[in-house]
């Protein structure tokens, strides 16, 4: 292979052993692998895939090429490549890669257009980059699209304000939106790597120590419980009236902007939005303060702003950097403030990325076989393959559900089996 652009492809053979470590956790995938290798679903399609490049991603690309896709792979963030798994893509799978763990802009969009030029039929993304270069300047391409996937909560608003203004040229499943990846990844995935890339790059005990979050959504709830649950007083920054008065009685405070600022030592960034923390709030944190932000992209944290009350700035750390302020104070800033649980660690736990490329995959199939059924919108993966993902999954754990009998059925009237009909659903 010619095609693709990684670091150092002699080191293929350790990502491939991360990649098989990986695959143990990821039980349902495995299992659509081996499936997909008698029955090449995907057989003749063109898949473009712009996500992170790490052990879990790899596994699920390896399913979807034992299903038939033609696929390439760029990555979705300049920080969260694990350069050995793209040599072990390459060099085992003959998959085409174009990802360098800490590239840079110029070199992450020559990659964006290096998927795209592989002419998709499905595209998959992670933040809506792929398809945002796509509709501005390769709308030659658009006419050979079927549909594609977003993995992302930011990925899925910066969607459908294109299907709102009418910009968006095909259909799109916001995977992130299904129950099995909104609550249990952003929930469960971000709450425990997002501390385990700051307890990695700083080496903090978080028992006693005041942590912000900021944004109560299923990240923020996530990050906000497991940090309570290493013994951190946890305060939560929202703006929404809902999720504030929920975090408040789950027991933890919540503050504004400024105040919080004043109180904390360790700030999570997880909105989605932009300059969440900015040079007003810098100035009244205290000497040592920690920043990290786990809400997608790096505009979280508005570090131009910092950058005009700071005299100097050094790394303290791998991955950790220390600004010096004109008070005299002392901030360091986590992964450049790009993703903390990528950029510091090694991402969500496999197990969690097993149900959603499991998700993925499905909503790949659901695209591919009913494409007819579907219009220029951003759409929630049906509900029966949502519940088939978790069932899937509570299957290869050795959990037992209970299923209702006739006069329960009827006096809730449902069907006795539920949403759910094994023999209508295949996958």
């Amino acid at each position: 292979m010619d095609n693709y652009d990684i670091l150092d492809l002699n080191l293929a053979e350790g990502g491939r052993r991360r990649m098989d470590w990986a695959a143990r956790e990821m039980p349902v995938l495995q299992s659509i692998e081996e499936r997909f290798r008698k029955e090449r679903p995907f057989e003749g399609i063109r898949m473009s895939a712009c996500l992170h490049v790490t052990t879990e991603t790899a596994n699920l690309m390896r399913t979807l090429q034992a299903g038939g896709a033609d696929i390439v792979l760029t990555a979705s963030n300049p920080l969260s490549t694990q350069d050995d798994v793209a040599a072990a893509l390459i060099s085992q799978y003959e998959i085409p890669v174009f990802a360098i763990k800490g590239e840079n802009n110029v070199t992450y969009y020559k990659h964006l257009r290096a998927a795209l030029d592989h002419k998709p039929n499905i595209t998959m993304d992670d933040g809506a980059d792929l398809v945002s270069e796509l509709h501005k300047n390769r709308t030659e391409l658009l006419e050979d699209v079927i549909g594609g996937t977003e993995e992302t909560t930011t990925g899925v608003v910066r969607l459908r304000a294109m299907a709102k203004d009418g910009a968006l040229r095909f259909p799109v499943i916001a995977v992130n939106d299904s129950m099995t990846k909104h609550l249990f990844d952003n929930r469960y995935g971000t709450g425990q790597s997002t501390l385990d890339g700051i307890m990695r790059a700083t080496n903090v005990l978080f028992a006693g120590r005041r942590v912000v979050v900021y944004g109560y959504g299923m990240c923020g709830r996530g990050v906000a419980s497991r940090a309570r649950g290493l013994g951190a007083h946890v305060i939560v920054v929202e703006v929404d009236p809902l999720r504030a008065l929920e975090a408040v009685m789950e027991g933890f405070e919540v503050s504004g902007c400024v105040s919080a600022a004043e109180k904390g030592d360790l700030f999570i960034t997880v909105t989605g939005d932009v300059h969440v923390l900015r040079a007003e709030h810098f100035k009244k944190m205290k000497d040592g303060a920690i920043l990290a932000n786990s809400g997608h992209f790096n505009v979280e944290l508005d570090l131009e702003g910092l950058a005009t009350v700071t005299t100097s700035r050094r790394e303290a750390r791998p991955m950790v950097e220390e600004y010096t302020l004109k008070n005299g104070k002392k901030i360091c800033v986590l992964a450049e403030g790009r993703l903390v649980n990528l950029g510091c660690a090694t991402g969500h736990p496999s197990f969690v990325m097993s149900n959603s490329f499991t998700n993925q995959t499905l909503a790949q199939l659901e695209l591919w076989n009913n494409s007819g059924n579907y219009e220029n919108k951003v759409y929630v993966l049906p509900k029966h393959l949502d519940e088939k993902v978790a069932r899937l999954h509570l299957e290869k754990i050795g959990v037992e559900l209970e299923e209702l009998n006739d006069v329960q059925a009827k006096y809730i009237n449902v069907p006795k089996e539920g949403p759910y009909k094994s023999d209508a659903y295949r996958y």
